[in-house]
C-alpha cells in the first residue's frame, strides 16, 4: 500500500487520514473495516456509463465488477473539508488479461465515526498496456 500523500498530508484530521488509509487499503485488497457506514450511498460515474449502489456490500460487489482489487494505489492528493474529503489516485493492476492503468477521483462524505457514508466516484476508465504504451508514446505529461 502507497502511504497518503499530499502536501498538506500532515495537516489532516486523524480520521481523514485514516480513512484515506483504509480507503487504499480498499483499493488493493478489498478490505472495508471501518471503512463504509452500514447506509452508504456510492455514485460512480465512469467514461461512458453511470452506476448507483446502495450499502457496503454492493460496492464492494461493484469495485469487483470493474476491476479486482489488487496492484498498487498511487495516492496523488487528498483535500480535506468539513465533513469528509476529496482523493485522487493512480492505479495499477494485474490480471489474467495483462496489466492495466486508471485514474480516479473521490469525494467521501464521513459520519462521526470516520466511515464513508456518501462516496462519488469519477473513473477515466481502465487503460490496458496497448494503450498505456500508445500514451506514453504520443504525450508527454508535464508532470506525473
Amino acid at each position: 500500500m502507497t502511504a497518503t500523500r499530499s502536501a498538506a498530508a500532515s495537516a489532516l484530521s486523524a480520521d481523514v487520514r485514516a480513512s484515506v488509509d483504509r480507503f487504499v487499503a480498499f483499493l488493493e485488497t478489498g478490505a472495508t473495516e471501518g471503512l463504509f457506514a452500514p447506509g452508504l450511498f456510492a455514485d460512480l460515474t465512469l467514461p461512458h456509463w453511470r452506476v448507483q449502489v446502495q450499502g457496503p456490500d454492493d460496492m464492494v460487489a461493484a469495485k469487483i465488477a470493474f476491476h479486482p482489487p489488487s496492484g498498487r494505489t498511487r495516492v496523488e492528493k487528498v483535500l480535506a473539508g468539513d465533513g469528509g474529503y476529496a482523493l485522487t489516485v493512480e492505479e495499477r493492476w494485474e490480471d489474467e488479461g495483462g496489466r492495466w492503468y486508471c485514474r480516479e477521483a473521490f469525494v467521501c462524505d464521513l459520519d462521526d465515526e470516520g466511515r464513508i457514508t456518501e462516496l462519488r466516484v469519477y473513473c477515466t476508465g481502465d487503460w490496458d498496456e496497448e494503450l498505456v504504451a500508445r500514451h506514453a508514446r504520443t504525450v508527454t505529461l508535464l508532470r506525473p
